[in-house]
């Protein structure tokens, strides 16, 4: 069994914000890898109006996917479940769709459809450059409040501008109507209100709440392994 993560908006070396987690899977015998994000501008183009959005990420985290005939679990945070819903669909070696505070979108839906009437206040969004992201000084209480200062430090260099089109892109497949999923909702998450990401866990197969901010994966990585051991 392995592992794929798919990483939320707005951030850059995927990798590294699952690395607390990946790292105790990895002891246990379980492999793990992020894939890069195009929209975030992770592959060499810049994001923006003109660079890559919705597509691109799906078309990334698919190829992934793909790659192995291996039995796969998909991790998706945040955004990544927009990306994981078109990505994994119709992919026989996903077993399962694990969503962290995530968005489990059907077709047709766009991430623009789960706001509010504007942007949410610890975003920044600029129209002049086609991206948005995360106010830095609004990222740790938001988002990294329960995080130790190291990480929460550490984070702060991986922020990342993201091709704001992807907000209005809609996605082409549901794959968690048609895999097995389990919802994690993060009961102290500042970010994606708790209420939003139960009203979206009703659409999982299954639902595990933690107490943790909106990176469990960070703050409570032995408890996220655990989750995904027991899969």
């Amino acid at each position: 069994m392995r592992v794929v993560f798919v990483h939320g908006a707005c951030v850059r070396d995927g990798s590294w914000w699952w690395h607390r987690t990946a790292e105790l899977l990895r002891e246990r015998g379980m492999a793990s890898v992020a894939p890069a994000l195009p929209s975030c501008g992770e592959t060499g183009v810049p994001a923006g109006a003109a660079g890559p959005g919705l597509p691109e990420d799906v078309t990334a985290v698919r190829r992934t996917l793909l790659g192995s005939d291996e039995p796969t679990v998909v991790v998706a945070h945040s955004y990544g479940g927009i990306v994981t819903a078109e990505a994994a669909a119709q992919v026989a070696s996903v077993r399962h769709l694990v969503m962290v505070s995530s968005y489990l979108p059907r077709v047709g839906q766009r991430l623009s459809d789960f706001g509010d009437s504007g942007p949410a206040p610890f975003l920044d969004v600029d129209p002049d450059t086609g991206t948005f992201g995360v106010r830095p000084k609004l990222l740790v209480d938001t988002f990294l409040h329960d995080c130790e200062p190291a990480v929460q430090a550490q984070a702060a260099d991986r922020l990342a501008r993201q091709s704001a089109q992807v907000t209005e892109q809609p996605v082409g497949a549901a794959a968690w109507e048609q895999v097995p999923s389990t919802y994690l909702v993060c009961a102290q998450d500042r970010g994606t209100p708790p209420r939003v990401q139960r009203e979206f866990a009703g659409r999982a197969g299954n639902v595990v709440e933690l107490d943790a901010g909106h990176h469990p994966f960070l703050s409570r990585p032995a408890t996220v392994r655990d989750v995904l051991l027991s899969l």
